[in-house]
């Protein structure tokens, strides 16, 4: 089966990153993983939620927005709805749940870092591209506490990084764009650290059911593009000290 940007099928799309993209934000990049394109900064306050005052705990969260024009259809401004969409409040719950994985609160102290994450144009992906560039946005926040001696202690630890992968006609791929995420039997979202462990699956039978050989296969597909995202994570962010 010949996809139709002609990659093969456990093909990643291009991921570009564009490092300190926000010349405010304590950490930032634009990532590109094919056409879509995912603006993710870091910031940090000494303020963390009520429940964590006092115990030295930081906390990480993160907030996620599509753009009006992100989507070959203009999509109204979800803040002139006066209340975020489900589907908002998912993904963005994912992405914080997935980041603060990858950090030792109790090292981090009692600051906030929020990741925001929005989306200016879509073609698929948009959650595990945030996931992806909001860790390389988080690392960079937590080096310039390390070199501003805010914290003495480097709490991150692992990388995150998510891909998507499903079955198409019953055929495995990695990496769905937007044509054929909304063709597939099955599409799935994954999670995972570079202890090359699991943080979260989420796998649908959007038309179809799919077996135990099939997940494994997936599951395969996803940890191998995995390892190359994060390497690249890794190439871009550099030593933490």
């Amino acid at each position: 089966m010949v996809r139709e940007d002609g990659r093969k099928n456990e093909q990643v799309r291009e991921i570009k990153i564009h490092e300190n993209f926000n010349i405010h934000a304590e950490g930032s990049v634009l990532i590109e993983c094919g056409n879509t394109k995912v603006i993710c900064t870091a910031t940090i306050t000494d303020k963390v939620p009520m429940f964590l005052k006092n115990t030295g705990k930081g906390w990480v969260t993160a907030e996620y927005s599509m753009l009006p024009r992100a989507t070959e259809d203009r999509s109204p401004r979800e803040a002139a709805k006066g209340k975020l969409s489900g589907r908002t409040m998912e993904i963005q719950r994912l992405i914080g749940r997935s980041l603060r994985s990858a950090v030792d609160l109790y090292k981090l102290g009692e600051y906030l870092i929020t990741i925001d994450c929005d989306v200016i144009q879509a073609d698929g992906g948009t959650r595990t591209t945030s996931i992806t560039g909001g860790y390389i946005a988080l690392a960079f926040a937590i080096k310039k506490m390390l070199k501003e001696k805010m914290i003495n202690k480097n709490p991150l630890i692992s990388n995150v990084a998510s891909i998507s992968v499903g079955l198409i006609k019953g055929v495995p791929m990695v990496d769905l764009k937007y044509s054929e995420d909304s063709s597939a039997d099955v599409d799935m979202n994954v999670v995972m650290n570079g202890n090359e462990e699991y943080i979260e699956i989420q796998g649908t039978g959007e038309e179809a059911t799919y077996t135990r050989d099939e997940l494994n296969k997936l599951l395969d597909l996803a940890g191998n593009a995995i390892k190359e995202i994060i390497n690249l994570q890794n190439n871009v962010i550099g030593d933490i000290r």
